[in-house]
């Protein structure tokens, strides 16, 4: 029986409900519904930003710009959205006076400047995940190396910008991507006080219909369509897959524009709940999170093994495993600490369910 649950796919899932249960009888402010909503509201971008990192994982890549994408889709986004700006703290950008200025960004107070805002974040996220994907497929250069490149490349860039300041005072029609709930959003006037209240009734926010739709689409993708094989195909074996007919070079090209285009809608929806483009918003331990929640998953670092569905179930174990530890009142390098003790424990895990089920095997 535990053999049984260990090599199961849904292992995690288990471990994340025992978890959770457990935690929960320590500290019972894990179950306080507005504890929950918050928790939820993290999930959301890390799980875009996560969904990524998975297809990138599945051909044995890795994505370490994903934060800086993240940091530089945000400004981008909010220079051109922004409806006033600060002097005083971005007069040294080298976009004051041209694409910056007191009034706001190119766009302030346009109707149109939410939709060009977002759109130019994406666009920003898929020529980033162009570029890598671009010298990784054509000029053969380890996905580490170029990565980490542009890693160092576009966070310095993000915070060259912005002088290291944050852009504040966009559109609420952005902003409401970021915390905004449907039900009040269209019933408000029409909701008791009692239903209004967050604690007793949980609210379908745009971040949750967003990052659900992403999921979905990315799930179909990777597991139902041509584009996806192919994946499955370069991690298992780039050469076998490549004599196999398979175009190697423009499947990891998709792949890099894919998890640049994700992280770009986590960018969103981080910028929107902050409300300000923020050049480090994917700094700190955020590439810790993402690739955590991927592999803790299950997602192979080896390739050729993942699913969005594991993706989903690490991101929740990740989130809580950060909940639990911060009511443990744990300081930051501790968590980091602990954070990086599970992905190791989940990597080992890994090769020991693989050997498992080679040694199942007639």
């Amino acid at each position: 029986m535990p053999r049984r649950i260990l090599l199961s796919e849904y292992f995690v899932l288990y471990l994340t409900a025992v978890c959770f249960a457990i935690a929960a009888l320590f500290f019972p402010a894990l179950l306080d519904p507005r504890n929950i909503s918050n928790q939820f509201s993290n999930v959301w971008p890390l799980l875009c930003v996560a969904i990524g990192q998975t297809f990138v994982v599945v051909i044995a890549g890795i994505d370490l710009s994903l934060g800086a994408t993240m940091g530089l889709a945000s400004v981008t986004g909010a220079v051109v959205m922004t409806s006033a700006a600060d002097k005083l703290l971005l007069g040294g950008s080298p976009l004051w006076g041209t694409l910056l200025t007191e009034n706001g960004g190119m766009l302030a107070g346009h109707p149109l400047a939410t939709a060009a805002g977002v759109s130019t974040m994406l666009l920003v996220g898929v020529l980033v995940g162009l570029l890598n994907g671009f010298f990784i497929a054509l000029f053969k250069l380890p996905a580490f190396m170029m990565t980490l490149v542009s890693l160092m490349f576009f966070s310095s860039a993000a915070i060259w910008i912005t002088q290291s300041q944050n852009i504040v005072n966009l559109p609420d029609a952005f902003t409401r991507l970021g915390s905004g709930d449907i039900v009040s959003f269209y019933f408000g006037e029409k909701l008791t006080p009692e239903i209004k209240r967050r604690d007793i009734l949980p609210f379908v926010t745009y971040p949750m219909l967003i990052a659900v739709a992403l999921a979905v689409v990315a799930h179909l993708l990777l597991a139902r369509t041509v584009f996806g094989r192919h994946v499955y195909a370069i991690g298992n074996n780039i050469r076998t897959a490549e004599i196999s007919g398979v175009p190697v070079r423009r499947t990891i090209v998709l792949v890099y524009v894919i998890a640049g285009f994700c992280a770009a809608v986590a960018a969103i929806l981080y910028s929107a709940r902050l409300d300000g483009g923020r050049p480090t918003i994917g700094g700190g331990s955020a590439l810790l999170d993402i690739i955590g929640a991927t592999v803790i998953g299950g997602t192979s670092l080896a390739g050729g093994k993942g699913k969005v569905t594991w993706t989903v179930v690490g991101v929740l174990f990740f989130v809580l495993l950060s909940n639990t530890l911060n009511f443990m009142r744990l300081s930051a390098f501790h968590i980091d600490v602990v954070k990086g003790a599970i992905i190791l424990a989940a990597a080992l895990l890994d090769v020991l369910r693989t050997r498992l089920l080679v040694r199942q095997r007639p």
